[in-house]
């Protein structure tokens, strides 16, 4: 693309028609832009368009975002394929930091973040100057520059809080605070100097505290892995600095809203992350400051109003405290039964209560209720710190703490009794605090874990949960009603069978409430107990007949819910429609026509613009059960599925809905595998469409494309053109060329091998096998190996051992000798699975017993094969990985483009394409058997000389199992 004005307009034309409300409109400019950012000056022309004044806000910034997410595309170079021209990286990484720095704020963050992502690939090793030109910056003065160029080392350096530990990891910190730490804390000291400088300049002060806001969180990251020795020795000027902040109050600062923090709440809110991690990690150096802290956050807890905007600070300081709490080494702080019950009454129970603004949220916005509320998710809520605060107290303290919040709890239920419907905040506060003290650990997938003892969780359901459930009104008190439905949710795996069995038809009930916190839990709820299992970890604790009952009902109510006002693309009410399908099997077949009527009309409904990832997902599985469970007792139903689904599937494709189309495939291929015989027209008319490369350049669309094609090539082996393998075969050069893809390759070979016509792809043998070592000589991978070796065995068994080892050799003389060595003897332990270890283990037994060369060329091998054979049966499963092949990445990519969801109920069935040998080592007995009778006297000699005596033990067992005697 050309560098010039008439280009420029050109693309702002195209960004203005990405906005457009119109999808039509939009999706064509979108698919345009796709086609040309492979082109030479794509991303410079995003960055001229961006830095042009003249060109109206909107389009400047959807060129920035544009940008971003090319960067996060493009700039990762995956199996060797650069994407960006050589000339377009550097000039980028010339000129980036430097349009940042000068742009609008909503520019700056984007470009912000395009820097994170591109130093993410480049830096330090090909971006060594970034850190200089960032840090040159400091000495501006210029608090817009200092603030992007803040903004960027925040970006850049938050990763290292969650980034495994390597040593490329350390040696990138360890320049980053060579270059960066020093410069870093003069700056916090001239921002500190300022901030009294202008403490009365309330403009001047904003600009100060967002600079510090971005310190302090970059001080988190710098200090996330270790302790580096410039912050160790400057310990305490930050922790002065940082005790100064906790206690500023200045009037300049307060915000009037009450809702949305403000940076004097957003400094101190990251300060208590801060020490709390230097508590957590770094008590021995940070042991003569703690006590300061622990003071300042105590008074910072006890003067903080119960606004929302303090809700993050309040978290963040309880946070604190529980994470000093359960450190044994300051058991001492806390020991003191009046401290304890001080923190009872200040700390947990003011910050346990439900406030105005949390019964505004529950009201007017249920789904953040129910994200902040649900399973734990509640991180940075004040009641769950103060949940985790109780927890850690109970840890060293357990009896004293109950017995405390036992006299609270029980003063507040009596409050409540005395008057339910004006006092139903007391018994909420109650319910909130005995799973407080219950619980001692907890999932997100099991609920409540591990139990206090001293809490008598089951009498607590009977005496103040169950009255609740039973409640003929399902509308009345909706949030007693959304705790008490949470508090069996909770406890589900501690509750016994006969209290989940008796709630599951109020629960039922309950999907008719008109709060949709209601519906929802009561879903969940239904959900998560079919998921229970019984204490001995067997069957699942909730059988169909605890349901038959009622079966209807609850069919009718959860296709209902997705009625209720807000709940059309309720997560929780489908996944518990697709448990719910899945706990019935064979007894959902009445209830079929209704909920194929709902689930399709869904489909249509969301493929138009789709919002809700989990809902549409839950969704497609539904539908992959209701196919799974009609067409296991009636395979014609299969042609009435295709009749519903067809449309929308083929809307979705033609319409390029790239959410939707990996679903699309996986459900084509759970049809496809009810098909017997010829695969229908209809069919086979989409087969040419898969083979375009374009499809393929989604990653995404890879695995269940090529689960797809195994199913077309399973059914249609004969229905699919010769020329048309071709086709197949370069999908498959072009899956083994990557590392994250050459599984799939192989998945795909191996189908040809295994189902297409022998003499259709006996042309392509040779080819295929030079790819492969073409691959193995570039790029030798534990993966990739596992991979060949598996295809070595199916090769091997379906056209023949010698086969097997003339096309090898015939690439290049003796190269399969090179193939036992370096891959056979040092590997096959490697090989995982059942089935692919048993392919490789009867593969190994046929060239061992069926190629000539074996006997003859490779007699020095022989053996030595026959020896890692063994070991593959008697040894486990080698899990060793080189060092280098730990941290190979996916693309991380947001979004569907890359993440490939799987649908559990669309799975192809694991299928042994061995069937007809059941047993591996009995195979190799009666082969040996075969051998010896044809070779008489030679192999037991062979054995004798070659094997070690245990494994001469093993192999005397296989033959003893077959009755095979060797002469």
């Amino acid at each position: 693309m050309e560098l010039n004005e008439s280009t420029l307009q050109s693309l702002a034309g195209y960004l203005q028609q990405t906005l457009s409300p119109d999808q039509t409109v939009r999706r064509q400019a979108e698919k345009f832009l796709e086609s040309v950012e492979i082109q030479q000056h794509y991303p410079l022309l995003l960055l001229h368009l961006l830095d042009k004044d003249n060109v109206e806000s909107h389009i400047r910034v959807s060129s920035a975002v544009t940008f971003k997410n090319y960067t996060r595309r493009n700039w990762r170079v995956v199996d060797g394929t650069d994407k960006i021209h050589a000339e377009d990286r550097i000039t980028i990484k010339q000129q980036i930091v430097g349009l940042m720095l000068k742009s609008p704020e909503q520019i700056q963050k984007q470009l912000s973040d395009a820097i994170s992502i591109i130093g993410r690939e480049d830096f330090p090793e090909k971006w060594p100057d970034l850190i200089t030109e960032m840090v040159t910056k400091f000495q501006t003065g210029d608090f817009h520059v200092i603030n992007g160029i803040l903004r960027t080392a925040h970006s850049l350096f938050k990763r290292y809080r969650h980034e495994f530990k390597s040593q490329q990891l350390w040696t990138e910190i360890k320049f980053v605070l060579e270059n960066f730490a020093r410069p870093f804390t003069e700056l916090f000291n001239a921002t500190m100097d300022l901030a009294k400088t202008h403490a009365t300049d309330p403009s001047a002060l904003k600009v100060i505290f967002s600079s510090i806001v971005l310190i302090c969180k970059i001080f988190y990251s710098l200090n996330f892995q270790d302790l580096p020795e410039h912050f160790e020795d400057n310990m305490a000027i930050w922790m002065t600095h940082f005790l100064t902040l906790l206690s500023a109050d200045n009037k300049l600062l307060q915000t009037e809203d009450e809702e949305e923090a403000g940076l004097l709440e957003q400094v101190k809110s990251q300060i208590c992350d801060n020490v709390a991690l230097y508590a957590q990690k770094y008590d021995e150096e940070f042991s003569q400051q703690l006590p300061q802290f622990v003071t300042a956050i105590w008074n910072l807890l006890v003067t903080t109003g119960q606004q929302v905007k303090y809700d993050l600070l309040v978290s963040n300081a309880i946070q604190f405290l529980a994470s000093v709490a359960e450190r044994p080494s300051y058991k001492s702080l806390f020991e003191d039964p009046a401290t304890l019950s001080s923190i009872c009454e200040k700390v947990i129970v003011p910050n346990m209560q439900f406030r105005a603004a949390d019964e505004e949220l529950f009201e007017d916005n249920p789904d953040e209720y129910i994200r902040r509320d649900i399973e734990g998710s509640d991180v940075d809520t004040r009641r769950r710190s103060a949940c985790d605060l109780v927890q850690a107290l109970s840890k060293s303290f357990e009896g004293i703490v109950i017995q405390n919040f036992s006299q609270y709890i029980q003063a507040l239920l009596e409050e409540y009794s005395k008057n339910p419907t004006g006092n139903w905040k007391s018994k909420d506060v109650a319910l909130y605090l005995v799973t407080s003290l219950a619980a001692k650990a907890q999932t997100q997938k099991h609920g409540i874990t591990q139990t206090s003892s001293l809490v008598n969780i089951t009498d607590f359901f009977q005496s103040h949960i169950a009255p609740d459930l039973q409640a003929s009104d399902v509308n009345v008190s909706p949030i007693l009603k959304a705790d008490a439905i949470k508090y069996l949710m909770v406890f589900r795996n501690q509750l016994p069978r006969e209290s989940l069995t008796a709630s599951l038809p109020h629960l039922v009930r309950f999907l008719k409430a008109n709060s949709l916190v209601v519906h929802t839990y009561a879903a969940h709820t239904i959900e998560r107990l079919f998921m229970v299992r019984s204490p001995d970890g067997g069957k699942p604790a909730v059988a169909y007949t605890d349901v038959q009952a009622f079966a209807g009902d609850m069919v009718n109510n959860l296709l209902e819910a997705l009625n209720h006002p807000g709940s059309t693309e309720n997560e929780y009410i489908m996944k518990a429609i697709m448990r719910t399908m899945s706990m019935m099997q064979e007894n959902v077949l009445p209830f079929m026509a209704q909920l194929m009527k709902v689930l399709t009309e869904k489909l249509i409904q969301v493929s138009k613009n789709p919002s809700k990832p989990h809902f549409n997902h839950y969704l497609f599985e539904s539908l992959c059960i209701s196919i799974r469970s009609v067409c296991k007792h009636s395979m014609e139903a299969i042609h009435q599925f295709e009749q519903a689904l067809f449309t929308p599937f083929t809307d979705i494709l033609q319409q390029d809905v790239q959410e939707f189309v990996p679903y699309v495939f996986q459900m084509l291929s759970l049809l496809m595998d009810y098909h017997q015989g010829v695969i229908p027209h209809s069919y086979m008319v989409l087969f040419p469409f898969l083979l375009v490369p374009a499809l393929w350049e989604r990653p995404g669309n890879i695995p269940p494309l090529v689960r797809l094609l195994q199913a077309y090539i399973e059914k249609g082996n004969n229905q699919i053109e010769a020329e048309k393998l071709n086709g197949l075969l370069g999908i498959f050069q072009k899956l083994i060329a990557s590392k994250v893809n050459d599984h799939e390759g192989f998945y795909l070979l191996n189908s040809i091998i295994e189902h297409m016509p022998h003499e259709v792809v006996t042309q392509y043998t040779k080819q295929i096998f030079v790819l492969i070592f073409q691959r193995l000589s570039s790029s030798k991978t534990t993966k990739y190996i596992k991979s060949l070796l598996v295809f070595f065995g199916l090769f091997a068994v379906k056209y023949g051992a010698g086969n097997l080892v003339n096309t090898v050799d015939s690439i290049q003389p003796k190269m399969f000798g090179m193939v036992v060595e370096r891959l056979y003897l040092q590997d096959l332990q490697k090989v995982s699975g059942h089935i692919e270890r048993k392919i490789c283990a009867v593969g190994v037994s046929n060239v061992l017993t069926e190629s000539p060369a074996m006997l003859q060329s490779y007699d020095t091998l022989w053996g030595r094969l026959l020896q890692a054979l063994i070991s593959l049966f008697e040894l486990p499963e080698d899990e060793s990985v080189p060092d280098d092949e730990h941290f190979i990445e996916i693309e991380d990519t947001p979004g569907y483009q890359t993440a490939y969801s799987q649908l559990a109920f669309a799975g192809k069935k694991e299928r042994d394409p061995l069937g007809d040998v059941p047993d591996a080592k009995l195979h190799l007995a009666k082969q040996l058997g075969k051998l010896s009778a044809a070779h008489p006297g030679k192999v037991p000699v062979l054995i004798s000389s070659a094997l070690e005596q245990q494994a001469q033990a093993f192999l005397q067992q296989y033959l003893t199992a077959a009755g095979v005697q060797l002469g």
